[in-house]
């Protein structure tokens, strides 16, 4: 026997739901009401059941789906938007919240009731979830009536807190959830964008130095982690970044006091580095910071170098000396200064090394009364390196000083003119014994190398070994007269023995010996040709040094003199009186080199020869004798030769060697190429030389023409202006 279900009429079931939604309302509008005991929950939730598993046609699931959106819709026209519409600025956010609140209560509740008809009536027909419903009626009908004055109420919260008034940041993110819950489209389309709209409009007139800009992008990386979504973020920052530092990036960067160039030149560290900081992040925001650094450093060094070239003009105005290396230690110090703040200010930002690199290569390779920047530099490293020279530094300073000058030779151009002046003085140190440690030659010999290349030291790296072959050979000589004790000469003779191709080219003339050298000379010669085969000795007098004793009436003095003025003053050991003439002819020197060596020895400092007439200038008609009462408080004296201005010789020197290396060039490009146009030939040929010296265009065409005639190249039959090679 079974008992059959009496149906629930709609109207009849609904009547006892609309009671329990009516008790859930008023629980949640916070009126006197008794919570929902367990006998209610089931007896409301037993309900729907029964309602939605009746047989046709008393199943009401249909009905029951469409009350139950009836139920959300009718609740927040009577209940929820009449106070929305009443209140205004933040109590208006304050009751949405609430609302909001309320209504996720609301939307659970009866979700739990209607539980069987989510269940099964709406997932077999695939319609939206309840939950979706209760959460589709708050957006339709009352988030898109008031999204408007919300976003405007929030957004001039936010104004007001950049402005430093305090806001109550948990009702403001309160507010961002429901706009996120609502849905992300709605949080972006209906609020970020017009946020990001007004920050621009906001910051277009804020921002007046490099502190206010970091705060202001902190403040608003604070302002997302307190109440935006954090997917805001990055937007925020690059609004307020493009605001503050690229719309009014020429005004912020060359401010009078907090510009860029016054940074640098007021040595602001910390505001160089959050400027980098702030620019690093935006596409090409750090290149108009590069060009201002470059023209920073350029206007500085020019001015060292205008300052240089007056204090020279100064100098020559009062008969002193230039000092070439008081510039080169100021280009060290700049140098210093600009390469600390790339590392430390611009995180060794290649741009930055960059503009550092072609800053000094504008003023690195101006000239500085008449002398190169090449020369000067090489000048430099000699009054580094040789005894007595004017930068008096410990060891550790000098090796530091000479990593420092490697650096600054990469920026100049001419560097086989620094190698040519470098290695002129290399020599006379070497020479004369003037190289304060070789140690440090053989330092800086690795450096330029390593900076250079090998070709680059060569013959310098040949001079150094030349020096210590030459020591070994002078300690076999000696052994040699040690044990052949007949052919001691009676005067102590050093010779250095060089290798031509390693050392400057020197002028070499058939001096006539005194007799008392030549003997010397032949001794050494028989020694030399008896341990080297087929090597010809070639003298160069000129760099020789002697020590000859002067016996004067008041005492006798060593004297320290080259070995010109040597044969000169051994002249008067035989002779009390001769002429300019019989002097030329005794040592058969040039006009040129009798001058300056009869000059040193009766004009200058120390006149130990009197000359008739007593003028301050030598003439062939000039008479001299040795002045017999010379005297001088020290024992000692050297007496130095007039220094011959050899900047001449070495600039016509490398202007020789230049002309070879672009023919050398030109032919190996066409060796490899074969047919080239002269504009590709021009630029291949400035490409492979660039590294050791700029060479001049019009240096190029000349020695174009000058293979085409020597039948190197020929020009195409076809074209002109394109080169043929010829194998």
């Amino acid at each position: 026997m079974t008992m059959e279900r009496i149906a629930i009429d709609l109207e009849e079931g609904w009547g006892y739901m609309v009671k329990g939604i009516s008790k859930l309302q008023r629980i949640l509008e916070g009126l006197p009401e008794s919570p929902f005991s367990s006998d209610e929950y089931m007896m409301l939730y037993t309900l729907i059941y029964n309602m939605c598993t009746q047989k046709a046609p008393n199943d009401y699931s249909q009905q029951l789906y469409e009350k139950y959106r009836e139920a959300f819709v009718e609740y927040i026209k009577s209940t929820v938007l009449p106070p929305l519409r009443e209140k205004h600025h933040v109590f208006m956010l304050k009751e949405l919240v609430q609302r909001w609140s309320n209504h996720k209560v609301m939307v659970r509740w009866l979700s739990r009731f209607f539980h069987y008809l989510d269940r099964y009536f709406v997932m077999r027909r695939s319609l939206p979830a309840l939950s979706e419903i209760g959460y589709m009626c708050f957006r339709d009908l009352v988030f898109m009536e008031v999204k408007a004055k919300v976003r405007k109420t929030v957004i001039a919260l936010i104004n007001n807190e950049r402005e430093g008034e305090q806001i109550d940041r948990s009702l403001v993110k309160n507010i961002m959830d429901i706009f996120v819950a609502i849905g992300m489209d709605q949080y972006v389309r209906c609020f970020e964008l017009k946020m990001l709209y007004n920050t621009a409009v906001y910051y277009k007139t804020k921002a007046s130095n490099w502190i206010e800009v970091e705060e202001c992008l902190k403040r608003e990386r604070d302002r997302v982690s307190h109440y935006l979504h954090s997917s805001t973020e990055q937007k925020l920052v690059e609004k307020v970044q493009h605001e503050l530092l690229m719309t009014h990036a020429y005004q912020l960067l060359h401010k009078e006091h907090s510009g860029c160039h016054a940074l640098l030149r007021d040595d602001k560290v910390e505001d160089l580095s959050r400027m980098f900081k702030l620019y690093h992040k935006i596409p090409r925001g750090l290149e108009p910071i590069a060009n201002i650094f470059k023209k920073h450093i350029t206007a500085e060094g020019a001015a060292l170098v205008q300052h240089a070239e007056e204090a020279a003009s100064d100098q020559t105005a009062n008969g002193s000396a230039f000092q070439e290396q008081v510039l080169i230690r100021k280009f060290i110090e700049l140098h210093d200064k600009y390469m600390a703040y790339v590392n430390d200010c611009y995180m060794s930002h290649t741009m930055f090394h960059k503009s550092l690199k072609e800053a000094f290569e504008v003023f690195c390779n101006k000239t500085v009364a008449g002398c190169s920047s090449a020369e000067l530099l090489a000048t430099f490293c000699d009054h580094v390196l040789k005894k007595g020279g004017s930068e008096k530094l410990s060891d550790e300073a000098i090796d530091e000083t000479l990593d420092k000058v490697v650096k600054l030779l990469a920026y100049i151009s001419d560097k086989d003119l620094f190698a040519e002046f470098y290695r002129k003085k290399l020599a006379r140190r070497l020479l004369f014994d003037r190289s304060a440690n070789e140690d440090h030659e053989k330092n800086i010999l690795t450096k330029l190398k390593q900076q250079c290349g090998g070709q680059f030291t060569s013959k310098m790296e040949g001079m150094v070994m030349d020096l210590t072959l030459a020591r070994d050979k002078q300690t076999g000589f000696e052994n040699y007269l040690h044990h052949n004790q007949h052919l001691n000469p009676g005067i102590d003779l050093t010779v250095t023995v060089l290798t031509t191709g390693f050392w400057p080219s020197y002028k070499s003339f058939d001096l006539k010996l005194p007799p008392e050298m030549v003997k010397c000379v032949e001794v050494f010669k028989d020694f030399y040709e008896a341990t080297a085969n087929h090597r010809k000795l070639s003298w160069i007098y000129s760099l020789g040094t002697c020590n000859i004793s002067g016996n004067f009436e008041p005492k006798t003095i060593e004297l320290v003199v080259s070995t010109y003025q040597a044969a000169a003053l051994l002249l008067f050991n035989t002779d009390d009186r001769l002429s300019y003439s019989e002097i030329m002819t005794e040592l058969n020197l040039s006009n040129e080199d009798l001058v300056r060596l009869l000059h040193s020895l009766s004009c200058a400092k120390y006149k130990i020869l009197k000359k008739e007439p007593n003028t301050k200038t030598i003439s062939p008609s000039d008479t001299f004798e040795f002045n017999s009462k010379f005297s001088d408080k020290m024992r000692r004296i050297k007496i130095p030769l007039p220094v011959v201005d050899e900047r001449r010789k070495v600039i016509e020197d490398v202007d020789k060697d230049r002309r070879y290396a672009i023919d050398a060039a030109i032919v190996r490009i066409m060796k490899s190429r074969k047919l080239l146009g002269h504009q590709q030939l021009v630029v291949e040929c400035v490409e492979q030389l660039g590294r050791m010296f700029k060479p001049d265009i019009k240096a190029i065409k000349k020695r174009i023409e000058d293979l085409i005639s020597r039948e190197y190249l020929e020009r195409d039959k076809d074209n002109q202006n394109t080169f043929r090679y010829l194998a």
